[in-house]
This record gives structure tokens, sequence and C-alpha cells, in this order.
């Protein structure tokens, strides 16, 4: 943040205590704490949690991770049941944290979460090209390579001892 968001002036490197050099604003005498967006992705598993849901958005090929944006004063856990009701039509239960990644090209922190579908009947809306069921270990193979979805998929399959 080179600009203070509030008035416009040009912010300067102020030194704060327990921080370490902060933007601050001397037009609104105030520190200014980095601004970021906030997104939820989603691993989605069957009930007999031997399959993931993967998707296919905006014409690409690419198998990803069901994911969007949290809504100014929702809380992680309800954008999850919220985007994942949007895109594919399943309901969810057993929200549980995975991992967590900053996202540089689009400024944001990606919450990412392990969920149980109630059913396997999905329902695509407009915002999903394609979804699919992977076993596991297809899954693995299906994921689109060096991406946060991949990374998101490792992580939680190891902690699954899998």
């Amino acid at each position: 943040v080179n600009y203070c968001l509030v008035c416009g002036c040009k912010l300067e490197k102020r030194f704060l205590k327990n921080e370490g050099d902060i933007p601050f604003c001397s037009n609104c005498d105030t520190f200014r704490f980095p601004v970021f967006n906030a997104a939820v992705s989603m691993l989605i598993l069957n009930q007999p949690l031997d399959k993931v849901l993967l998707i296919q958005q905006y014409q690409k090929k690419d198998n990803i991770l069901v994911a969007g944006y949290i809504n100014q004063g929702e809380r992680a856990e309800d954008a999850v049941a919220r985007e994942v009701s949007e895109e594919v039509g399943l309901e969810i239960s057993h929200i549980s944290p995975n991992q967590s990644q900053f996202y540089a090209p689009s400024n944001t922190l990606i919450l990412n979460y392990s969920c149980i579908a109630l059913q396997e009947d999905i329902t695509l809306t407009d915002e999903v090209d394609k979804a699919q069921w992977f076993g596991l270990d297809e899954a693995r193979q299906a994921i689109k390579p060096n991406s946060l979805a991949q990374y998101f998929l490792e992580s939680f399959l190891t902690k699954q001892g899998k």
C-alpha cells in the first residue's frame, strides 16, 4: 500500500514497536496495515471419504478445487458452504481447516478447508463447466500441476497418511 485508503495521501514507513516498519499516514496520523482479499477453497469429499470433487471453470481444462471469495462480514466457514452450494449444488458437513496460502497475483489470502458432501449428485451452475469425483490417487494425477489446488490436496492427503 503506497497511498492512504482514507485520504489518498502518500504513506511513509514508520517504526511501530513489536511490528517493525509500517505504512503511516501523516495526514490521518495513523498506521495503515496491509489490506488484502480473503477467499476459501474446498476439498469436497464424498461420505465414504474415498473420492474428492474437482472442477473445471472458464473454458479451461485444468482440474481445480471449488473456491470463492469471502463476502464482507461473512465467516469463512459460511463462505465454504455457500460457494459449494452455488457452484456444484451440494450440501456439506464437517467443515475443517486444512491450510492457508497467500496468492500474490490477486492479493488474496486463501483459506483451504475440507468438507464432506451429503450426496454425490452434482448440479452444475453457470460458474462451473465440469465437475467430477476422483478417487484420492486419481485426484493427485488429475489436479492442475504446480497449483495451489495441488498444494492443498497434497497437504490434506499427507495429513491423512495417504
